[in-house]
């Protein structure tokens, strides 16, 4: 059995987030992640909002890590590399006998400390949005709203953790957590066979740990319950979306959020940092914990719900995706941060629904000094906390374009047509600190496959590259890991029937 100091259970944002607070320390951390890359839970599939924090009841974890997490973002955006837009956001009324709602809101997201909130007349939110619904009667305008990148987000703390010392193991599934009569916990799990192991079989593993960190999303309960008898009961609720073409991303400037209900912020309309269009979520709640399928009524519930925000809402012919998400929502309602009462360095991340996307930097600075507070540990000296994303060929100017092929040609050649991604950006992702292993892991770094054609025309050529990169046959290639295997046949049964070239690219002989 292996001894580490501390383990983190989850590389979702909020995990991501604890273990880069936690890199800042002298400390030996470990994240464990069932899946094959960051990012492939509840952080996959959301909104990409920045709540500016007037929703959430005053007092809460809510409110507080959303103010806090929501004023850190800027700097953070900055320091990491990753894309921010203070975009702001207006909460719709549509109806006069429901203006006290919106004062409710300005009340409460002024005694959570929200900067620049003010109601607007419908004409007023017509003058700024002119495709505004002509029903709404008025708005909440809120200033410090924003819209940011979830995948780079949670891509960049960790590979900053990485960087600074933090072990990621992937495809490792955690099985038990248990109290040790000595102190600590035995936590037993189970190493499935993948390409960033080299396993064939699954392998068995056990950890003790000195602390550990709860950060397991939808499945957060099941750990929680394991060690406490004070139990804890988490619904995963099902948010569908519908993601358009950019070329209708400019139809609104601001995110556009309906009244909340007790489920949620409702459906949005809202433009994401790379020029799309997103309306969404709905809110089901299932049983199924991995339940991320769509389903017709819902996506449809998604687009009628949100035409209702604006003028003819441009559906038709330009949805280019759709996908549904999962909140993880305590019966509670709020998040649950904290050491375990019965359980001494057990610390739960639970329960994070939204604004969890916004709180998770607040989340993860407020789990370190609670660790820091179990174990006494001291800051680095050489923490290096500036992280570089992967050059985008999309947005460089001609002279950066020029600069950047002349130091490495792959940057001139094209693989995503719809988004200008190419091979030198994808190798990039793949040779990364936490580096792409799958289809979906180089799409969430470069956006590789997430134009009109969604993947339609390069993904053979990023199944050849990253077969090459990663010195596998391309048979090994999945979307995502475990068995989202891409190719199940070959033209041709003997040896060498497919080759990859040196420089990019597959030929078949």
């Amino acid at each position: 059995m292996q001894s580490r100091q501390i383990v983190i259970i989850g590389a979702g944002v909020v995990g991501a987030s604890i273990a880069r607070e936690l890199s800042k320390r002298e400390a030996d951390v470990l994240v464990l992640e069932r899946a094959t890359d960051v990012c492939e839970g509840t952080s996959k599939a959301n909104s990409g909002i920045v709540h500016s924090g007037y929703d959430a009841k005053p007092g809460t974890m809510k409110a507080k890590f959303n103010i806090e997490g929501s004023r850190l973002m800027p700097e953070l955006s900055k320091e990491l590399d990753f894309p921010f837009k203070n975009n702001g956001s207006l909460i719709l009324c549509f109806d006069e006998a429901d203006r006290n709602k919106l004062n409710e809101l300005l009340e409460r997201g002024n005694k959570n400390g929200v900067e620049g909130l003010k109601i607007l007349s419908g004409d007023e939110v017509r003058a700024m949005e002119p495709n505004v619904s002509d029903s709404v009667v008025a708005a909440l305008y809120a200033p410090t709203g924003g819209i940011v990148d979830p995948f780079l987000l949670n891509v960049a703390m960790a590979e900053n953790a990485a960087v600074n010392g933090v072990e990621f193991s992937f495809d490792t599934e955690v099985t038990k957590v248990a109290k040790c009569s000595e102190g600590g916990y035995e936590i037993k799990a189970v190493r499935h066979p993948s390409i960033r192991n080299g396993q064939e079989e699954d392998a068995d593993c056990e950890i003790h740990a000195d602390i550990v960190i709860n950060a397991a999303g939808v499945y957060a309960d099941k750990f929680h319950n394991m060690v406490s008898e004070s139990k804890i009961h988490i619904t995963p609720r099902k948010g569908e979306y519908c993601l358009l073409d950019k070329k209708v991303g400019g139809y609104v400037s601001a995110t556009l959020f309906q009244l909340p209900t007790a489920k949620g912020k409702g459906v949005l309309v809202t433009p994401t940092v790379h020029g799309n269009l997103m309306v969404g979520p709905t809110a089901t709640d299932v049983e199924d914990h991995d339940m991320t399928d769509t389903s017709a009524e819902g996506l449809n519930s998604v687009i009628s719900t949100g035409g209702l925000s604006v003028k003819a809402l441009p559906s038709r012919g330009n949805i280019i995706t759709s996908f549904a998400g999962l909140r993880a929502h305590e019966d509670g309602g709020d998040f649950i941060i904290k050491e375990v009462n019965d359980a001494p360095g057990f610390i739960d991340a639970a329960g994070i629904e939204s604004p969890g996307l916004t709180a998770a930097p607040a989340i993860g600075k407020y789990v370190a000094e609670l660790t820091d507070g179990i174990l006494g540990l001291k800051m680095k000296r050489d923490f290096e906390s500036v992280r570089k994303g992967i050059p985008c060929i999309s947005l460089a100017d001609q002279a950066k374009r020029e600069e950047l092929i002349a130091k490495n040609p792959l940057y001139a050649k094209v693989i995503c047509r719809c988004e200008l991604v190419t091979e030198g950006e994808i190798v990039d992702a793949i040779h990364g600190p936490i580096g792409a292993v799958t289809l979906d892991g180089v799409k969430r770094r470069v956006r590789a496959g997430m134009g009109r054609c969604q993947a339609g025309f390069c993904t053979p050529k990023q199944v050849n590259i990253l077969a090459r990169e990663l010195g596998v046959d391309i048979s090994r290639i999945t979307k995502k890991g475990g068995d989202s295997v891409l190719l199940t046949g070959f033209p041709k049964e003997e040896p060498g029937a497919w080759v990859t070239s040196p420089k990019g690219g597959a030929d078949h002989e």
